[in-house]
């Protein structure tokens, strides 16, 4: 007869036989961990919902740069949902059901490739509004950018389906014991996510922002060796460049090191099983960076603090709140 002890110690105490067992943390660990990822996921949540609602709602906001950022504010509001499912996983016991483990794991793949899609286009947008600002406006236009997005989620929705397929027709093909949740991620499909979604992407991102960098820093150099002859319109213009470049370095680089772990189990040379022990710190580096991506536009985007205030005192509930200048 199994003791209540050892009962205790399983996931499920009536599949006795089939049950995993839960991972023994020591309780004041497990608490501040809840605490912790609770309030990221809280933070996350608001302050990107924040983003949405602010240029959503404001028209002046409605430029095809603010579509790409709530492009990405999208993304981090839902990853900030998906850090719940952590808090309840901090014992090692899935209590969902193997399909919405397998439809849990993708949706981390799908929205962190959607991220990485429109950190692209960002840096597109950037590099052709800084080096190639005569022709921005008619480049870059509300509906081609909404194209853009919408082919950089189908297709991310698309490849991770396709990818898992297989874990999708058969849930729980992988797991060992009921309460796991595992996916199998092979080494075909990591490779491929690796190149289409990390290597690729981030690529372009660095070779552009440099490029727009470069193209910055040359133009305050030809400032400063016209004294006397430039006026205080170029002297603004010039700054604000260097500025925007700097910021989309802090930028790249807090994601870049937030997202790279993600994508290394793929440069492992074997199939690597995924669970929810060893994925968790991972996933929750990922989490982070989307809730550092608003405070970063509250740090520098003096229309998101604005935005800000007259949402939290309910100003945009007025009629004519919309029409609100902001910027």
């Amino acid at each position: 007869m199994m003791t209540m002890q050892e009962q205790g110690e399983l996931c499920f105490p009536l599949l006795a036989n089939t049950s995993c067992r839960r991972t023994q943390r020591d309780p004041s660990t497990v608490a501040l961990s809840s605490i912790l990822l609770s309030a990221i996921s809280l933070i996350t949540v608001t302050l990107n919902l924040l983003v949405i609602i602010s240029i959503s709602h404001f028209k002046q906001l409605h430029t095809p740069t603010n579509l790409l950022l709530l492009s990405l504010a999208t993304s981090d509001f839902l990853v900030g949902f998906l850090l719940v499912f952590q808090i309840f996983l901090l014992d090692g016991c899935w209590l969902f059901g193997d399909l919405i483990c397998n439809v849990y794991y993708i949706l981390n793949y799908v929205i962190t490739s959607a991220s990485i899609g429109s950190m692209v286009l960002i840096s597109v947008d950037r590099y052709i509004a800084i080096c190639d600002s005569l022709h921005y406006p008619i480049k870059v236009t509300l509906i081609r950018v909404q194209i853009c997005l919408f082919l950089c989620w189908s297709a991310s929705i698309i490849f991770h389906c396709f990818s898992f397929l297989d874990s999708l027709k058969q849930p729980g093909k992988f797991n060992t014991c009921v309460g796991e949740c595992v996916l199998v991620v092979t080494y075909a499909v990591g490779m491929t996510d690796l190149f289409i979604s990390f290597i690729g992407p981030i690529t372009v991102i660095v070779v552009l922002y440099m490029k727009v960098f470069v193209v910055a820093v040359s133009q305050v150099r030809a400032m400063r060796s016209r004294v006397g002859m430039v006026t205080l319109r170029d002297t603004t213009i010039k700054s604000s460049e260097l500025k925007a470049a700097r910021t989309l370095g802090v930028v790249v680089v807090v994601f870049i090191v937030c997202i790279m772990p993600y994508f290394s189990i793929a440069i492992s040379g074997q199939d690597v099983l995924l669970n929810v022990s060893s994925s968790a710190a991972i996933i929750c580096l990922v989490f982070f960076n989307s809730c550092l991506n608003p405070l970063i536009y509250a740090i520098f985007y003096p229309w998101f603090r604005k935005a800000i205030k007259l949402i939290v005192t309910l100003q945009i509930l007025q009629s004519d709140s919309s029409q609100m200048n902001i910027m």
